[in-house]
């Protein structure tokens, strides 16, 4: 299995894992979204449904792959997804953390691009 396609079931794995685990309040849903196509490697949990009287949608992780890199674009984890990914095999080269400033990546253990 080339790196990429090995790359792309250990996120497609970390997302199904993030999206099982449910939100203690209200009657919130967690859905995994993987568009693992080629051109676009995208994955996501979102987050769908009320919080008592508040409307809940959003993305609660975003990973894509670009260039042959894991970009995570957003972590609102209590369990950092860098490090899930680290511990699953993907080496610290090849992830960015997409959240930050370019400027600011330089000064991160990983990726800068």
């Amino acid at each position: 299995m080339d790196k990429l396609a090995r790359y792309r079931e250990i996120i497609r794995q970390l997302i199904f894992d993030y999206a099982s685990h449910k939100p203690a309040n209200g009657q919130i849903e967690t859905e995994p979204v993987i568009d693992s196509e080629r051109e676009r490697d995208h994955y996501e949990v979102l987050h769908v449904g009320w919080d008592g009287v508040r409307r809940v949608h959003g993305s609660v992780v975003h990973i894509d792959i670009i260039n042959d890199k894991v970009w995570i674009q957003y972590d609102g984890t209590s369990q950092p997804v860098a490090e899930a990914l680290l511990e699953a095999g993907i080496l610290r080269e090849d992830i960015v953390l997409g959240f930050h400033p370019a400027e600011l990546r330089q000064y991160t253990d990983f990726a800068v691009y």
